[in-house]
């Protein structure tokens, strides 16, 4: 039998384009990749000393956890979310004293991510922390293919559209920091949530690679992999009446600070937790096939209690 390599990476084929689904900011009577609001006048791109970081996903969860620890060592925030909880998030991060530009867009789609680039107005990016991604529960011939398609998107077609985007700048500079969130998910076969674990592969193995394509360029790649974390994502992704759902998670205030120290440190990737660093050298060396049942009972529609 041969070894199983250590990452299990879906090669996906060029996607065709596509009409995202209504984002949460559509639901809520808003244009998707609205400006919600932004402390970047002309003179303040041009002339602010700060360094700059942009975060996606910022509205909550490990993303919101993440800006602050930005604000809280010196940065000037780009933030962007699909959630019009951006608003209020990117109002704390001014109170502790960041120059914030908030965009509100549906990073599953270029355009969204154009308008977050648009937002620098040609001011550098020091860090780059992409964390912008959501899962998708329940067996995957019964789900909605825009919502699959909407998850694939989301987890990679925006995030490395981004990554590529400010990477370029970055590389040209010789200077800059990028962190990605990828996931323990990427190590083992997600059943009855196949979609985004293979996405968290396809980003666990991508960030690895592109760390080393930059190599002496002055820029570093770190990837971010953690566990079940006390966040949304259980509940966007349709999974509360699972076991993993309804598992003790987390703190995402605990998570984001691994991620960011790793950053900092330009560290290769980093998993936050003993129980996920566990996991995830179990996880090395058993069969797929054991991974696949062993997630199942986690995953399962109504494996949880109640």
């Amino acid at each position: 039998m041969l070894a199983r390599p250590k990452f299990h990476v879906p090669y996906l084929r060029k996607l065709a384009p596509f009409s995202a689904p209504r984002s949460s900011l559509e639901r809520n009577g808003q244009a998707s990749g609205s400006f919600v609001s932004g402390d970047f006048g002309e003179g303040t791109m041009a002339t602010s000393t700060r360094p700059l970081a942009i975060v996606t996903g910022a509205s909550a969860g490990i993303g919101y956890e993440l800006a602050k620890l930005c604000v809280e060592h010196g940065h000037d925030l780009v933030v962007a979310a699909d959630d019009p909880a951006l608003a209020e998030a990117a109002s704390a991060f001014r109170q502790m004293g960041a120059d914030v530009e908030a965009v509100q867009a549906d990073l599953a789609t270029l355009d969204g991510v154009d308008r977050v680039y648009a937002a620098l107005r040609g001011r550098a990016v020091d860090a780059l922390l992409a964390n912008a991604g959501h899962g998708l529960g329940h067996a995957f011939l019964d789900q909605d293919f825009t919502r699959v398609r909407h998850v694939i998107d989301t987890n990679i077609t925006g995030t490395i559209y981004l990554i590529h985007k400010i990477g370029r700048d970055m590389r040209s500079r010789r200077k800059g920091r990028i962190l990605i969130t990828g996931s323990i998910a990427g190590f083992m076969p997600g059943t009855f949530q196949a979609v985004y674990n293979g996405t968290k592969a396809f980003i666990d193995s991508f960030s690895f690679a592109l760390r080393h394509e930059l190599k002496d360029t002055g820029v570093t790649v770190t990837c971010l992999m953690p566990g079940a974390t006390e966040t949304e994502f259980f509940e966007r992704a349709d999974m509360t009446d699972t076991q993993i759902g309804q598992s003790k998670k987390d703190d995402p205030a605990d998570v984001a600070k691994v991620g960011f120290e790793a950053m900092m440190k330009g560290e290769g990737d980093v998993v936050s937790g003993w129980k996920n660093k566990l996991t995830t050298a179990i996880a090395s060396v058993t069969p797929a096939g054991i991974l696949a049942e062993q997630h199942r009972k986690m995953a399962e529609p109504g494996s949880g209690q109640g």
